[in-house]
């Protein structure tokens, strides 16, 4: 996932449709997020409501980052105040923590805790989730936190909370049941100190989705068109694929992925083999050398800074071979976000995946960030789980 916040009135965006009935079905809105003075560009936001498992002492928690590129609930401690919920126990007198660490040296900790977990008419019961705070009595392990900034307030993190509906049952799976060496899970004492942890499947974060009842295969988002940019946009996640009458996947194109979970993107004669669409990520992030990046000083670092819109296509190729050529368009961030500074929704935002070039140690990925969803419905299924007849065995993108 990507965690670019940015500034960003006065574009236009098309009429979004109603969301389809059911009791599957969350509203999404890019709208800047619930951080007061930050506008968070590019970023669909929803409400979850968390339970203490078994009972109804629950919070409703708006302002969650619906993100695609990971897996399970994330969410801020300070969301939750009046809620007290089960932590995870480890070996010995110990607890379960989780990190997460983020390419720009930010990162996520925090104790893996327990809820009911419910979206719409949906459920997840005894869901493990990672609670994102700053640990007292003993500091953060270095293997986790690499010198880097805790996103454990609603300023830095953007967002009360993020929802990872993934391709993915778990967010590490068998690697962090097998190794200790991924530094995803530790253990930790009342007062520390803290050590990198295997941890069954089971306890893992999870994936709200698989513990639904019936539509627990994997979800569907669908987000309005967007014409340049928009003070906002909206949108909808609709739970299960084929499982009711709004989620068929019709005509939609599947594009199956490898074993490390991404396919491929041919884009301006690189083979972007590591490749993926994140609804977290908040712009296009791909290697060009050809376009200009925006100074580090200014608004929009991270971005790309053309001179004038530059049209571009790329085509997704399918681990099953399906190949489809998408078209879209990059402009200058800096002088969006000074030109549209009350607008949140942007569709030609776009950034360097890793580095300008493809090789020599950058990444040889093309990121289809939030604006890649403007206009599209797209199907994400999760491994392991049942697909409508007819569909690749999962995981897979389709649109």
């Amino acid at each position: 996932m990507g965690l670019l916040a940015a500034c960003g009135g006065g574009g236009s965006s098309t009429q979004s449709p109603p969301p389809p009935p059911g009791n599957n079905v969350v509203a999404l809105m890019v709208n800047g997020g619930p951080a007061p003075g930050v506008n968070y560009s590019d970023a669909a936001f929803t409400s979850v409501i968390v339970c203490a498992p078994g009972s109804s002492n629950c919070a409703t928690v708006d302002g969650i980052l619906v993100d695609t590129g990971s897996v399970g609930l994330r969410l801020l401690s300070s969301a939750i105040p009046s809620l007290s919920l089960p932590v995870l126990a480890g070996p010995g007198n110990t607890s379960y923590y989780n990190c997460v660490d983020f390419v720009d040296g930010t990162y996520l900790w925090g104790p893996v805790a327990q809820a009911d977990i419910e979206m719409a008419g949906e459920k997840a019961s005894g869901a493990s989730f990672q609670l994102i705070e700053n640990p007292t009595g003993f500091s953060v392990p270095t293997a986790c936190s690499q010198g880097g900034v805790n996103l454990d307030t609603l300023n830095d993190l953007g967002a009360n909370g993020i929802l990872g509906v993934g391709n993915y049952p778990q967010d590490c799976g068998a690697a962090c049941q097998n190794s200790t060496s991924p530094d995803v899970y530790f253990t930790c004492g009342a007062s520390g100190p803290c050590s990198s942890s295997t941890i069954t499947v089971a306890k893992q974060v999870t994936n709200p989705v698989v513990g639904f009842t019936t539509d627990n295969n994997g979800v569907i988002i669908e987000m309005q068109s967007v014409d340049g940019e928009s003070a906002t946009a909206s949108g909808s996640m609709i739970f299960g694929i084929g499982t009711e009458s709004n989620n068929a996947l019709g005509s939609a194109k599947v594009y199956t992925l490898n074993d490390n979970g991404f396919f491929t993107a041919d884009f301006n004669s690189q083979t972007l083999t590591e490749s993926f669409i994140d609804s977290g990520s908040n712009g296009y992030f791909f290697p060009d050398a050809s376009i200009t990046q925006c100074p580090g000083n200014s608004i929009a670092p991270g971005f790309y800074c053309p001179a004038n819109t530059v049209s571009l296509s790329a085509q997704n190729v399918g681990g099953n071979g399906a190949t489809g050529t998408v078209n879209f368009s990059v402009d200058n961030a800096v002088n969006d976000f000074n030109n549209f500074s009350s607008d949140t929704a942007f569709a030609n935002l776009a950034g360097p995946n890793g580095g300008t070039n493809c090789g020599n140690g950058s990444a040889c990925g093309f990121d289809w960030g939030l604006p890649f969803f403007f206009g599209r419905n797209v199907f994400v299924s999760i491994d392991g789980q049942a697909v409508p007849s007819g569909a690749p065995a999962a995981p897979w993108w389709a649109y």
